[in-house]
């Protein structure tokens, strides 16, 4: 097995964003965009999106005028700069507090829905500003007391960072590093790739790429073989780096890899995994006759399989 080079970029990335960091601790900057009217506003309650289309299948992200945004961001949620798009400030406000988040809001703009359920149909630079928004909202939410001293925590660097009132610890967005692969065994002249079912799957049918979170002074070369190892006993040799997927539900980088297996013998960990099996480039081609399906279109675990699947000799 070689190397297989991602076809294509993944889901939630491609922002069309400069996120201009080096311009959050201007204040009078932020000020500026802030009272813009051409700048633009993504809401966020409850870590879903605006979108409107969704009901008809053709999704869009909505994002809200300085104007339309009053009543937004009058109602006092977490709000932080993202960048600028072609030179329009673009800011995230997070108005979980509301119960009812549409009356502050234009009549008929859209929705609040988990962008996950349509990210695979929206333009890639909005699912990667829509993901942007919701994951930093979705930290600024949940960090509002300092983790050393317990006071309360004030934003900085324009809502990118906060800053403890008591002790002045800085704190900073939390991403957790995860890998993911698709291990590939050789079977004579033909290879297998080894998916397993979790418990915790909303579809039951579905067989996914093994998954892991990375442990404090771990490689990610060695977080693959552990993860796979303590999943379903399977020993891995080398491993390539494939890409990776920013995925804020929370808070995650998700980061590819294809791997080599050097034992086939399956031992599934029960608290991990329902099940876990071999299956050819035919039986993964030919899922919906196996009784199985695959991950969704907007996971890297879907690209893992399918760049192997497309690289096939």
């Amino acid at each position: 097995m070689l190397s297989i080079p991602a076809s294509r970029p993944n889901a939630y990335t491609g922002s069309p964003l400069d996120r201009v960091s080096g311009q959050r601790d201007d204040e009078a900057f932020v000020a500026g965009a802030l009272a813009d009217p051409a700048s633009l506003i993504i809401p966020v309650w409850r870590s879903k999106s605006l979108l409107r289309g969704v009901e008809s299948g053709a999704p869009e992200a909505v994002l809200l005028t300085r104007e339309a945004a009053e009543a937004v961001l009058m109602a006092g949620g977490p709000w932080a700069l993202l960048g600028l798009r072609d030179g329009t400030a673009v800011f995230a406000v997070d108005v979980s507090a509301a119960e009812d988040p549409l009356p502050l809001l234009p009549e008929n703009l859209g929705t609040f829905h988990d962008l996950r359920g349509v990210a695979g149909l929206l333009p890639p630079g909005e699912a990667s500003m829509l993901a942007h928004a919701r994951g930093l909202m979705h930290w600024r939410v949940r960090h509002r007391f300092c983790g050393v001293c317990g006071a309360p925590c004030e934003p900085r660097s324009a809502g990118n960072a906060m800053q403890c009132t008591a002790c002045n610890a800085q704190h900073f967005p939390r991403t957790d590093p995860a890998v993911i692969m698709l291990v590939v065994a050789k079977d004579g002249d033909h290879e297998r790739c080894l998916l397993g079912h979790n418990a915790r799957f909303p579809n039951v049918t579905m067989y996914s790429t093994l998954a892991g979170f990375v442990e404090p002074g771990e490689s990610l070369e060695e977080a693959v073989r552990r993860e796979v190892f303590e999943e379903v006993g399977v020993s891995v040799g080398a491993v390539w780096y494939h890409s990776s997927q920013p995925w804020p539900f929370p808070a995650s980088i998700m980061l590819g890899f294809h791997a080599e297996a050097t034992s086939t013998t399956i031992t599934v960990d029960e608290s991990e995994l329902r099940d876990a099996r071999w299956f050819t480039r035919d039986e993964i081609r030919n899922h919906a006759a196996g009784g199985f399906s695959l991950p969704r279109v907007d996971s890297i675990a879907r690209r893992l399989i399918e760049d192997w699947l497309e690289a096939a000799p």
